[in-house]
């Protein structure tokens, strides 16, 4: 069978692929789908530990009640920052990031295959289509696929998130659609992401000309907000905020999501229990204007990232085309209409047009083709004027269409004579770039490997111990490197010693590991800090 999976922040939601229908799959709550337990129509992404051992999706929500278990949502906030052997503490105990990962995927092929409204043979293989932030990094990406192989899925492909979004606008609007090419923006807002993608499509062709996003701005930042509010009306304050167990903050970010996602245009007081945090607190209430206003400047920043993509298109742009299950917030919907008007197309699937796009792009005889970008500047660091600076190498320039689903991966190719024994590599994307080629905007460093350009070298595994220095080569060694990306956007290098004959092949990605456990902050991020400051 094959899916479509938006692995959210907040919840994975899933659609199948049912003779040229695409419904989403819902799924059994532990406690007969009371609404307590979370929508049926997503698997909660939790991750919780108690006594040492690892719980997740539904499980981890039962244990919220549990005072010895600790309870983190938005795990997929991590990813950003993490590599494969990077430590998570939970509890205070340490799990490795893609072990989490893996015992989540692996709840969720169980739930599938146990408890949701598939119909599956026994033994029927799960063919998904994996959706990704648009602006997620290769190390997240590879994260993302390897838990889902390591979970016994079959994973046929990864798509962008708003991308994905933007065929089920296709798919729902094909017969509006002309032969002509229409442009749509779509804005993607959900618990921790905010993506926004430029597709022109027609009936059957998308092409993403451009994506902007802000890997630190979703739901989670409005629930952190309405959590502080609801601290301040009842006189506690920040103090009793870091006095909070971590199992209390999961529990009053939850009170506060619950009744934010309840919210309506007529709303004018939310009551946030805080019972439900700690026994003994009071219920409190919270103008809904006051906390439009705390939240006012990160929507704020969604249309501006929006604006940046129209620029000079926007006569041609059709509408902005609104999704992800943060978008509800009637806010959202309030800043878009004010600055667009009649061009904003809700989603009739907010929460799950992601899933939809997925399952319609997994399906091969619904006949869409789509055509991804690089959403960043790849490249390295390279030596110049003898050593004395570093200049930035772009392999891959941010809008390089990448490779259709059967084509041949992108090639690169750089070659050269080295002056020095080692080669050390630094790779790193980049937003933006200057105008004289230097790295700008937001920068995230990437892996660095090490290559031995001396022959005498060639057996040495790890070569961090050797020393660097100049060698008068006689006769000049020639190095190859030769990157390659495929369509998922993983990128691929073997270095070659061509004089001596030997080469070594890396996959590349942000593995470096924490010199210190990752622990679940209770105190909002710094990301949104800094942007308050």
């Amino acid at each position: 069978m094959r899916l479509g999976v938006d692995f959210g922040t907040t919840r994975i939601v899933v659609a199948s692929v049912d003779r040229g229908n695409y419904p989403v799959v819902t799924f059994d709550s532990p406690e007969n789908g009371s609404s307590e337990c979370g929508p049926t129509d997503g698997f909660p992404s939790l991750v919780a530990a108690r006594g040492g051992q690892a719980l997740f999706g539904f499980d981890a929500w039962r244990a919220q009640q549990d005072p010895d278990a600790t309870v983190v949502r938005s795990i997929k906030r991590f990813l950003m920052d993490a590599g494969p052997e990077t430590q998570v503490s939970l509890g205070g105990v340490s799990f490795r990031m893609l072990d989490l990962l893996c015992g989540l995927t692996a709840a969720l092929r169980t739930a599938l295959t146990a408890a949701s409204s598939l119909s599956l043979k026994p033994g029927e293989p799960l063919e998904i289509m994996l959706g990704v932030p648009a602006i997620a990094n290769g190390n997240q990406r590879f994260l993302t696929v390897e838990a889902f192989r390591q979970s016994g899925f079959d994973v046929i492909g990864l798509l962008n998130e708003p991308s994905a979004a933007s065929i089920e606008y296709g798919h729902a609007s094909r017969a509006k659609l002309s032969s002509a090419r229409d442009t749509i923006v779509v804005y993607d807002l959900g618990g921790g992401t905010f993506d926004a993608s430029l597709v022109e499509m027609d009936a059957q062709r998308h092409e993403v000309l451009a994506s902007e996003g802000i890997p630190t701005l979703g739901g989670d930042d409005f629930d952190e907000i309405l959590a502080e509010l609801a601290l301040e009306a009842a006189e506690t304050g920040h103090a009793a905020l870091e006095d909070l167990t971590q199992a209390e903050v999961f529990r009053l970010h939850e009170e506060c999501r619950q009744k934010k996602e309840a919210l309506h245009p007529n709303t004018r007081r939310l009551t946030i229990d805080l019972d439900a945090v700690r026994e003994g607190w009071p219920s409190v209430q919270v103008p809904v204007a006051g906390f439009y206003d705390r939240c006012q400047s990160m929507i704020e920043e969604t249309v501006h990232a929006v604006e940046d993509l129209m620029r000079g298109r926007e006569s041609s742009v059709e509408g902005v085309y609104v999704t992800g299950g943060s978008s509800e917030l009637p806010l959202v919907s309030r800043a878009l209409r004010e600055r667009y008007g009649r061009r904003v197309k809700r989603s009739a699937y907010p929460r799950s047009a992601t899933a939809i796009g997925l399952a319609i792009q997994a399906d091969t005889q619904a006949g869409y083709q789509l055509r991804e970008k690089f959403t960043r500047n790849f490249g390295v660091w390279r030596e110049a004027e003898g050593g004395r600076t570093m200049v930035f190498d772009p392999l891959f320039l941010k809008g390089t269409p990448l490779p259709a689903p059967g084509e041949p991966p992108l090639r690169v190719t750089r070659t050269y004579y080295p002056a020095h024994n080692i080669g050390h590599f630094r790779y790193l994307e980049c937003s933006h770039t200057t105008g004289d080629g230097r790295p700008s905007g937001e920068v995230m460093l990437w892996d660095q490997i090490q290559f031995p350009f001396d022959e005498s070298l060639r057996d040495v595994a790890e070569l961090d111990a050797s020393p660097v220095h100049r060698l008068e080569w006689a006769p000049p060694r020639e190095i190859r490197e030769e990157y390659s990306c495929d369509a998922s956007g993983a990128v691929f290098v073997q270095i070659s010693n061509v004089t001596a004959g030997y080469s070594r092949a890396f996959r590349l990605g942000r593995w470096a590991t924490q010199r210190a456990p990752l622990i679940p902050g209770r105190k909002r991020s710094a990301a949104r800090a800094a942007r308050q400051s």
